[in-house]
Formats: structure tokens, sequence, C-alpha cells
């Protein structure tokens, strides 16, 4: 366990968890008009992915840059999240 999670291998297990979510919701919706919209739903996995990318590159021992660069597309991609949702209001 300690292995999976110090190489990083467990944000690549959430990130397809995270896709496998999206993926569900959007066929759910489409299929039955219910549930939240697919652009809520992708803005705010975005948001999260960007997280958890920060946090592989943290545990791969990546320098300071591509962390910061994953932040950044972070906070990008929650900035989109409020947009989305402030629009659909």
């Amino acid at each position: 366990m300690e292995d999976w999670i110090s190489s990083g291998r467990i944000a690549d297990a959430i990130l397809l968890l995270m896709l496998a979510e999206g993926a569900a919701l959007t066929i759910f919706y489409r299929a039955s008009g219910r549930g939240p919209d697919p652009k809520r739903v992708w803005t705010n996995l975005l948001a999260g992915a960007a997280l958890i990318l920060a946090l592989r590159s943290a545990l791969n021992g990546e320098g300071w840059q591509m962390i910061a660069v994953w932040l950044s597309a972070g906070l990008a991609a929650h900035a989109a999240d409020l947009y989305v949702r402030w629009r659909s209001d």
C-alpha cells in the first residue's frame, strides 16, 4: 500500500474513477434528462483532477514548477466551474 501511494499510482486510480463518474453522469443525463448538467459535472471534475495531478507530481518528486502548473490549472478550472454555475442559475 505504501508503494502504491508513494509512487503516485493512487492518483492514477482516482483519476480513472473520476473519469468513470463523469462519463456515467453524462450518459445518465443524456438518456434521462435528469441529474446534474454535464457542463457542471465536467468543470467540477476538471478542477479536482488538476489537484490530483498536482498531488501526483509531488509524490513523484517533480519540481515545484510542475506542481504550480497543475495548481494553476485547478484554479482556472475552478473559475470556469463558478462561471458555468452562475450562468445556469
